[in-house]
């Protein structure tokens, strides 16, 4: 009996596997436009940001060009061989839901748990995204460990491994990194002052404020990312129409 094994269901990678079928079998020839995203959407029966998650991925096939404000636009084909969707793991809106879920509980854990260098080490690192931003560098280690160090705070080793595994996650991936490129070099950077937020409910000890400042900031990334893919970078409905 032969078997295969069962994958993960990536519904961005099933739409983007679609559009790429009809692309290679010249039903949507070169410099031909993709319908909007909304159309996508519901001709798809997914999520506006699943599909544009499948953009992306089928910008980094070569198979489609991003052109801000105008559309997405099918581009002349190299050797098949060349052209491919891969599996580039989670997108990154799917990512972004997941931190939601997993570092909202997680920061209620710490704001009861975290020890007083750890506080001190997330001031640092709230210092250095003041830095950042005041210099314009687009780098997010400072933003990154800032979140591990409250997964650490949990003390709780299954959900520190997975809020780094996220993290992970969004560093290699690399539809995931085109995508928050894309958003760094629009000039939206991670919120000081949202951060400020947690550290203080952390620093007061509140897990009910801390709780409530984590989601409200990852609420706020997606709400961003969202709006200006819509008013430009990557827009793929600007001609009639996600952080």
């Amino acid at each position: 009996m032969e078997i295969q094994a069962v994958k993960v269901r990536r519904l961005y990678l099933e739409v983007a596997g679609q559009i790429e079928s009809q692309i290679k079998a010249g039903k949507i020839k070169p410099g031909g436009r993709l319908p909007s995203e909304r159309d996508l959407a519901v001709k798809f029966d997914v999520s506006r940001p699943t599909i544009r998650e499948a953009m992306i991925a089928l910008e980094i096939a070569g198979l489609v060009e991003i052109r801000t404000g105008r559309g997405i636009y099918v581009v002349k084909q190299r050797s098949p061989q060349e052209l491919e969707v891969r599996d580039e793991g989670p997108g990154p809106f799917e990512i972004l839901e997941a931190r939601r879920c997993l570092e909202t509980e997680t920061v209620a854990l710490a704001a009861a748990r975290i020890t007083q260098q750890q506080l001190m080490d997330l001031e640092l690192a709230l210092r250095e995204m003041e830095d950042e931003g005041a210099e314009g560098s687009v780098t997010e280690r400072a933003d990154e460990r800032f979140h591990c160090i409250i997964a650490e705070a949990s003390q709780n080793s299954a959900l520190a491994a997975t809020v780094r595994w996220l993290w992970q996650l969004r560093n290699e991936s690399e539809i995931s990194t085109l995508f928050h490129k894309r958003v760094r070099e629009e000039g939206v950077h991670p919120s000081v002052n949202e951060h400020r937020r947690i550290f203080n409910a952390l620093k007061n000890r509140d897990p009910i404020a801390a709780k409530n400042a984590m989601r409200a900031h990852i609420s706020r990334a997606l709400e961003r990312d969202w709006a200006l893919l819509d008013d430009g970078a990557g827009n793929i409905d600007s001609v009639d129409e996600d952080d």
